[in-house]
């Protein structure tokens, strides 16, 4: 295994790091002023109007759709040479994502429609969100099922002459709230006799096609991401679209769905290694900068402990992410899955630790909105049920290890 990063990645590390410095940093405060000013006026999921200035910077600047490795619409970076780049990102998850035109569910979505677009889906909805002037959403997870056996979607989506007719209700659509959400990709079923996983297709729908109602935004711990577009409930009732929507083969839903996931899954881990290591100086320096009994909190032998398993943590979850990277890269995403299993469990369990542990060395500051560290950790724990629950990929790989040894006997 190499984990060498390529000079051109090493390069768009150092102008990433800049770029957090110079620009994402000091807009912190007014982002978040923004939002609430875009509350207190009754536009909850209004995009605070200084990202656009951070948009045209990263654009500026080359920190422009890094994600997509096909160089015909995105930088056409390996997942390895992206790697460090989206850890970067995650240092300020509000902001950094977005400004680069990488965030998700945008992310997965352009990748879906530049594998399995065609011209004219690339030309009506793949360029506007890679030159972000729309964004999408991603419509699978539904409220009456249980999503994580995605076999399970009920949601139909039936031939009629030269349209589909889609109908069904899903929830956690994140993005599509906001004004600028003009796309959803649903999953559904479209041809319910079929083998199991032959029964879904995805189909584009608009989201001010007719029979299509956004309910409300669900909260994670109190949090309603407004500034990101929320996470919606969405029904689709008889909601009709032309034949020419359907994304990729009838039928090709379930397949199209793991090739999206796959790649998601581990930028999000990716990120969350970010959040993990921006948690983890502010836990330095609190303990440093505190005192308590006479003596900072860093002499004491418990913080000192979590100091050094938060190091541990995060390094162990940055190899297995980097393994996976090397494999998706070498040997394609199929024969990544296990790795991508392990890394969707390991690096949200490992930043998970290290969150907790600043939060613990904050004190009461931890769990207040003083400090990135609540925002962060609430996001984080989403990500032991986001693109599949932690006992699903778990699953997986015991499946994995318990067939070496079968075949063996």
């Amino acid at each position: 295994m190499d984990f060498q990063h390529s000079e051109r990645s090493v390069a768009l590390q150092g102008e990433l790091t800049n770029f957090l410095s110079e620009v994402i940093h000091p807009a912190e405060a007014e982002f978040h002023q923004q939002e609430q000013a875009n509350r207190q006026a009754g536009q909850p999921f209004a995009t605070p109007a200084v990202m656009a200035g951070l948009k045209a910077e990263a654009r500026r600047r080359g920190l422009w759709n890094l994600f997509l490795p096909d160089d015909r619409f995105g930088a056409g970076l390996s997942v390895l040479d992206y790697a460090p780049l989206a850890e970067l990102s995650g240092r300020v998850p509000d902001l950094a994502p977005e400004a680069m035109n990488c965030s998700a569910p945008d992310t997965g979505n352009m990748e879906l429609l530049a594998m399995f677009g065609t011209e004219q889906q690339h030309q009506r909805w793949l360029q506007p969100l890679l030159d972000a002037e729309i964004r999408s959403c991603f419509s699978m997870t539904e409220p009456d099922v249980a999503s994580s056996d995605a076999t399970n979607i009920s949601t139909r989506i039936v031939a009629d002459g030269d349209s589909y007719v889609v109908s069904g209700r899903k929830w956690w659509s994140t993005g599509a709230m906001r004004d600028e959400c003009a796309l959803a990709i649903v999953m559904g079923v479209s041809d319910p006799d079929a083998a199991r996983h032959a029964r879904h297709s995805m189909i584009l729908v608009p989201l001010d096609a007719p029979g299509v109602t956004l309910h409300r935004s669900t909260t994670v711990y109190g949090y309603d991401d407004g500034p990101h577009g929320g996470h919606a409930e969405i029904s689709f009732d008889d909601v009709r679209v032309p034949a020419g929507n359907l994304l990729g083969p009838r039928g090709g839903g379930f397949a199209m769905a793991q090739a999206r996931l796959g790649p998601g899954r581990i930028h999000h881990c990716m990120r969350s290694l970010g959040m993990a290591e921006r948690a983890c100086e502010l836990m330095v320096a609190r303990a440093l900068d505190r005192q308590a009994f006479g003596r900072p909190l860093a002499d004491q032998g418990v913080v000192r402990e979590w100091i050094a398993e938060s190091r541990l943590a995060i390094e162990q979850a940055r190899l297995l992410v980097l393994k996976a990277a090397w494999l998706i890269d070498t040997a394609g995403v199929r024969q990544a899955a296990t790795e991508i299993a392990a890394i969707k469990v390991a690096a949200p369990r490992a930043a998970s630790y290290v969150l907790d542990r600043a939060i613990q060395t904050f004190g009461a500051a931890g769990v207040s909105g003083d400090t990135p560290l609540a925002q962060m950790w609430a996001g984080l724990r989403t990500l032991h049920l986001a693109d599949g629950p932690d006992e699903v990929h778990l699953r997986s790989v015991a499946r994995v290890e318990l067939a070496k040894s079968r075949a063996g006997r």
